[in-house]
């Protein structure tokens, strides 16, 4: 009996063997060109982005005769916190800082309680009516009275020159309601629901004990968004608000940036170079500004950044 010829395997292909992460590929030129090209793209923009609030910050506490003559570009030059000093004496710094944080504290509280079950109600399909509200919801995103039909709106509710012009009629933001339900449509599975109707859930547990505790990623964003809003409103207490002690930041840095001008150009000095240093003064007080009304939402922005981040790629993707 003669013996059997042996069998040979066949080669394996490239398509066969599996990929291993682990494994490095050796990279072409035109790959290492590539990539390098993608590094110093990632690298300008990034600096154009940052340099900007950079040289604020170095210009604030420069000295102000060097940053006018453009020797401030890297680094601070010649300390000098004459800017902080003028601001900080003034009393309504603290009243303004006072009543921005009452607003946008309460204000982002309300927001929340407002579109998140409205976010919701908009998610359910068996909401039959929620096409029709969602339509005249972005209507209002393109029409609006105006400001004089505002204003006497406002001005018959009776909240005119009170917290509530800032509270009340931004209540809701559409754009952050689409999101909201762009987000629970894609990202709270409907078997949720049907187990908890089998445990007798309604509606109202369901998105108090499930939804909200599964949505701390969009809570979060849309509270920046909200606070954020709040925060910059500088139009809404320039035409609504006019007792003094009920201002926002923002119109009060705004009103002390318009004294000093005005103060500088105003003259009241009796040689040129007095007028120099107080256009000097003028320029740090505005760095001063700009540094003071940034500085906590800077502060607040880094814990809530990855949430920031999900909830941009929701609002792109989903909305």
């Amino acid at each position: 009996m003669s013996a059997s010829a042996p069998t040979i395997a066949p080669k394996a292909s490239s398509a066969d063997i599996p990929w291993n992460p682990k494994v490095r590929q050796h990279k072409q030129p035109v790959d290492w060109v590539v990539d390098i090209l993608i590094a110093a793209i990632l690298i300008a923009v990034v600096f154009i982005t940052i340099y900007p609030l950079w040289f604020i910050v170095i210009a604030s506490f420069s000295n102000a005769g060097l940053v006018s003559q453009g020797e401030v570009t890297l680094l601070p030059k010649g300390i000098n916190f004459s800017g902080y000093m003028k601001v900080m004496q003034e009393p309504r710094i603290w009243i303004g800082y006072r009543n921005t944080i009452l607003y946008s504290v309460v204000g982002t509280l309300v927001n929340m309680i407002v579109t998140l079950p409205v976010g919701f109600a908009m998610s359910r399909a068996e909401f039959k009516p929620r096409r029709i509200i969602l339509f005249l919801f972005t209507f209002t995103m393109f029409f609006s009275g105006g400001l004089i039909p505002g204003y006497l709106l406002f001005k018959d509710l009776g909240i005119l020159n009170t917290m509530w012009v800032f509270i009340l009629p931004g209540a809701v933001s559409v754009y952050n309601v689409i999101i909201v339900r762009s987000f629970f449509e894609s990202s709270i599975p409907e078997e949720l629901h049907d187990a908890a109707q089998i445990d007798g859930l309604g509606y109202f547990r369901y998105f108090m004990k499930i939804v909200l505790p599964l949505s701390s990623a969009i809570i979060g964003v849309i509270a920046l968004y909200y606070f954020v809003g709040h925060w910059n409103d500088y139009f809404t207490g320039l035409i609504y608000i006019r007792d003094q002690n009920k201002q926002p930041l923002q119109v009060i840095l705004q009103n002390i940036l318009l004294a000093n001008q005005i103060t500088t150009s105003g003259g009241g000095s009796s040689n040129g170079q007095s007028m120099i240093e107080r256009q000097q003064l003028a320029d740090s007080i505005k760095y001063g500004i700009i540094i003071v009304s940034t500085l906590p939402l800077l502060v607040i922005y880094p814990f809530l950044q990855k949430y920031f981040t999900k909830g941009v790629m929701i609002g792109a993707v989903k909305g």
